[in-house]
């Protein structure tokens, strides 16, 4: 694997569920906010951009497009350098294409360019961060699982709080291509949280198992693959994908189109731009909320079914503010949008993780964001047909809503009709203390049947061990007589005698004769 420290025994090391994982859970709430809320961000300087380069609306929609794609797109990509590099490499040199992204697209020409600039090359950037940081995040806990990451999830809302404002600061004070060189030295972040990706080491072992384990590393191992596609094999992983791309569809539609939605029904541009602040408010609160209540021990056996109700609690919260008239009725929405968005954020990677393990995670969160990538393409493009089609937002609600309910049904209805409990599987520690009890039981229920089987010769083996063991000593060495030969002979009825060495033929110096295989 190269000159590499990897972190690739997060399988065979149990998670900590602390620690240095505080420091890795806040590594991830930094990258996860910069992931989701940076293309949100960039829309800011839209306007400066059509003046600029004279193009239309549509035209700079592609830089936010473009960064998801590949935000989503390059999972497969980055579940390959992370099982061939580790997590803090991919992640370090992401952070400097994600801040040289941004520093080419500030000497833009043209419209193209920022195209190649922001949207592919700081997009592949933030994918390489933020991947390998949810995988970190897998590795360092697990009973306390849940409740990371809806901490990490919860980055997404307060970034997009802050980098908003920040954008229509900075492009009020230096202009779009200053604003840009400053977003991308504070992308340099990402380094940082990739240095905190700490691999996982075990416990220091005894020399015994140094020596055991550097036999073992002798040995020819196989190799580990860069992509696993065996994970297609597993129902469960097919059930979440499918589900999964059939409620992106649906599940970004809405915070796109609501603040045009209060816009059209005659309110201000700074009121309806509030909506989107309300719903953030909400979804900061809702997140690690939803973490805590999925940790409980009821509960998180049945997580799958949370994440269910979590969509289908969406999906009706699309359905019902669709029928919004008023200012009034967008704000109820906006707060229990914002619950149930928090909801299904903190939910999915956890159900994700708790449905392949940890091993396997790596590969099966790339494969997820390809087949997401595909739906959040075609979503709100589709939408915006819709849209265009009818006039009305209602019939983009309810579209977004139907299909957030529909990944719902496919989730649990699958998961009852086709996924069989599992027994839980113990970690690799506990397997081999339960491999020694195992070999120490076999040891002891042997022991009673050897002495079944010797029968009288045995017992009286075991009284003249003493006296056995000289005799059989005396071929080959000369030992002195011990203390316990005397007490054996003593206890057997012989009087205390001194006897300098045992003949083979069982003559004593006395004239006393011992047979050492006669029963006393």
């Amino acid at each position: 694997m190269g000159g590499v420290a990897l972190d690739d025994g997060g399988c065979a090391v149990k998670a900590p569920d602390g620690g240095w994982g505080w420091a890795v859970l806040f590594g991830c709430f930094i990258i996860t906010g910069f992931s989701y809320a940076f293309p949100k961000a960039v829309s800011v300087f839209f306007k400066e951009l059509i003046r600029e380069f004279g193009v239309g609306y549509s035209d700079t929609a592609w830089i936010s497009s473009i960064l998801l794609a590949m935000l989503y797109g390059s999972g497969p990509l980055c579940s390959i350098l992370v099982n061939r590099f580790g997590c803090r490499p991919v992640m370090i040199v992401g952070g400097l294409f994600a801040s040289l992204g941004m520093v080419l697209a500030s000497f833009a020409t043209s419209i193209i360019h920022i195209y190649l600039c922001t949207g592919v090359i700081t997009g592949l950037g933030l994918a390489l961060n933020f991947q390998p940081s949810l995988i970190m995040l897998n590795r360092y806990f697990n009973e306390k699982r849940p409740l990371a990451n809806g901490l990490a999830a919860a980055g997404s809302p307060v970034a997009l709080c802050c980098l908003s404002p920040l954008g229509q600061l900075l492009q009020y004070q230096y202009g779009w291509r200053g604003g840009f060189l400053i977003l991308g030295g504070i992308l340099l972040n990402c380094c940082a949280c990739g240095a905190l990706m700490r691999p996982l080491t075990g416990p220091k072992k005894k020399e015994e198992d140094q020596e055991t384990a550097a036999v073992e590393e002798q040995k020819p191992k196989p190799k580990r693959k860069l992509l696993d596609f065996s994970i297609f094999k597993d129902r469960g992983f097919v059930i979440y994908t499918a589900a999964a791309a059939i409620m992106v569809l649906g599940l970004f539609v809405p915070p796109v189109f609501v603040v045009s939605y209060a816009k059209k029904l005659g309110n201000e541009d700074t009121k309806s731009a509030l909506l989107l602040t309300i719903l953030g408010f909400v979804d900061i609160f809702a997140r690690p909320t939803c973490g805590i209540i999925a940790g409980l021990k009821w509960v998180r056996p049945r997580c799958v079914y949370l994440f269910s109700f979590a969509m289908i609690f969406n999906g009706t919260t699309d359905l019902i503010g669709s029928m919004s008239k008023d200012y009034p009725a967008l704000v109820v929405f906006c707060i229990f949008f914002g619950i149930s968005y928090g909801m299904v954020g903190a939910l999915q990677f956890e159900v994700l993780m708790a449905i392949v393990g940890t091993e396997k995670f790596s590969s099966a969160i790339g494969l997820v964001l390809l087949v997401e990538a595909m739906a959040v393409l075609v979503g709100p493009p589709l939408a915006g047909r819709l849209l265009d089609a009818t006039k009305k937002y209602m019939y983009v609600f309810m579209l977004a809503g139907s299909e957030v309910v529909l990944s719902a049904l496919v989730l649990c209805i699958c998961n009852l009709l086709f996924i069989r409990n599992k027994t839980p599987q113990p970690d690799p520690s506990t397997k081999m203390e339960m491999a020694i009890t195992d070999t120490e039981m076999e040891e002891l229920n042997k022991a009673p049947q050897e002495d079944h089987e010797d029968g009288g010769a045995k017992e009286a083996e075991t009284i003249h061990d003493g006296a056995l063991e000289t005799t059989t000593k005396s071929e080959e060495e000369s030992p002195k007589e011990t203390e316990s030969d005397q007490q054996e002979l003593s206890s057997a009825g012989v009087d205390s005698i001194d006897v300098e060495k045992v003949p083979a033929e069982g003559t004593q110096a006395n004239g006393l004769v011992v047979e050492p295989e006669s029963s006393i």
